[in-house]
Order: structure tokens, then C-alpha cells, then sequence
């Protein structure tokens, strides 16, 4: 949570009583605390996948993206390119089924995750390809031609 304002303790937002022996509202709110609580005021309430982490590098010829994803498939995941805009997404449903004597036992499961980054024009999008391996998916992007770094070369005196 971000504090925009600063507001005085015990101060001017709530009426004083003098005749009644009852704490303050704000002083009831002073002594509450959302961080006795952080699963529930920050959790986006998703019990699955959390956003993964992702790493970005810039290379002479190209931009790496690296994602953190471990556990899952290569068609778990959804990539597209729309308006120079890339998104990686992956979604998950489970379902399991237990017959035991006497009773089912059902237990299902959902989770997904959407990542978008807004690419440089600088990337050649014909040519961006990703792969996975061992619980890093690594998309590859290309930059054309014209922006790809060049190397230093020594120029001769005359």
C-alpha cells in the first residue's frame, strides 16, 4: 500500500465525544493494522501461478527476455505480437478425482499469469522466435538490420 497523505493521529477527520468514555474512530483505525493481514488486502486472490520474474537483456543484434516459469509445458504457454506489443500468458486447469469406500474426493485448480512489454521499433518481429528449457522460457528478439550494433573498427590517419 502507498501513503499519499500523512494524517495527524487522533486528528481532525473524526468528531470528539467529551461524553462518552469510547475511544475515537481514528484511534480504533490507529491501532489497526493491514499488515496483520497481507494475504488478504494484497493478494490478488490467485492460489495458483504468482507473476513470474523476468529478466531482460540487451545484446549487440538483440533483446533476450527470460522468464522465470518452472513446472509447466511449452503448450501451457500463449505468446502473441499485436501492435508491437508482445504478451505471454499461461493458464492451468487441474482437476483430480479421488473414489474411495464411501466417499469422492474432488479437488480443482486454476491458475494463469499475463506478462505484456511494449516492443522498440528497433525489433524485427518476423524473426522473433521463444524457447523452453528447464523452467526458463526465453524469447528471442531480433533487431532489423539497420539498428543492430556494429563493431568498433580503428580508422587510419592520412
Amino acid at each position: 500500500m502507498s501513503n499519499l497523505a500523512t494524517l495527524p493521529k487522533n486528528g481532525g477527520l473524526a468528531n470528539k465525544n467529551t461524553a462518552s468514555n469510547f475511544p475515537l474512530l481514528s484511534t480504533w483505525f490507529d491501532d489497526f493494522s493491514l499488515n496483520d493481514f497481507p494475504s488478504l488486502f494484497s493478494s490478488n486472490f490467485n492460489t495458483g501461478i504468482t507473476l513470474p520474474k523476468v529478466n531482460i537483456k540487451e545484446v549487440s543484434d538483440a533483446f533476450i527476455v527470460e522468464m522465470a516459469v518452472p513446472g509447466l509445458k511449452k503448450s501451457d504457454f500463449n505468446i502473441n505480437l499485436e501492435n508491437n506489443i508482445l504478451s505471454i500468458s499461461a493458464e492451468l486447469k487441474e482437476e483430480n478425482e479421488e473414489k474411495n469406500k464411501g466417499y469422492t474426493r474432488r479437488e480443482f485448480g486454476y491458475s494463469s499469469f499475463k506478462r505484456t512489454f511494449t516492443l522498440p521499433e528497433t525489433v524485427n518481429d518476423s524473426k522473433i522466435n521463444a524457447n523452453y528449457s528447464e523452467g526458463i522460457l526465453l524469447v528471442h528478439l531480433p533487431k532489423k538490420e539497420e539498428a543492430k550494433q556494429k563493431p568498433s573498427r580503428t580508422i587510419q590517419i592520412s
